[in-house]
């Protein structure tokens, strides 16, 4: 089965073709209301922690850096494997959709999230590669 995780700008207009809209930002994004945002799930605890996204958005780090930094945490992060779990689940049924923040649409956690979680997709779809 192939999976497909999309990403997309919260402030964009929800559109049934979105699927699962999962927010995967820490912080609520501003200006957007629940009703608007038409999420169906909001995992805050999977995001970068607070000091990883303010040396991130504050210029400390670069984008490579903090890819690298946020897989880290991800590796480590209990609540992981309960969210590629969760992800794997919804992909069955449907697309998902992870919801952002940022202006910036190349370089920013959800790109990261994608990336890690179709590795970890992979890697369950065939554990002996």
């Amino acid at each position: 089965m192939e999976y497909v995780i999309r990403l997309k700008r919260i402030y964009l207009p929800a559109d049934v073709s979105d699927g699962h809209r999962i927010l995967v930002d820490r912080l609520w994004p501003r200006g957007v209301s629940k009703e608007k945002a038409q999420i169906e799930y909001w995992h805050k605890e999977i995001a970068p922690s607070q000091v990883l996204r303010n040396q991130f958005h504050g210029g400390k780090i670069t984008y490579a850096q903090f890819k690298q930094l946020y897989m880290d945490e991800l590796e480590g992060n209990p609540e992981s494997g309960l969210f590629v779990d969760g992800c794997r689940k919804w992909l069955e049924t449907d697309c998902v959709t992870f919801l952002f923040g940022t202006k910036n649409e190349e370089e920013n956690n959800a790109v990261v999230l994608r990336d890690w979680i179709m590795k970890k997709l992979e890697m369950l779809a065939f554990p002996f590669d």
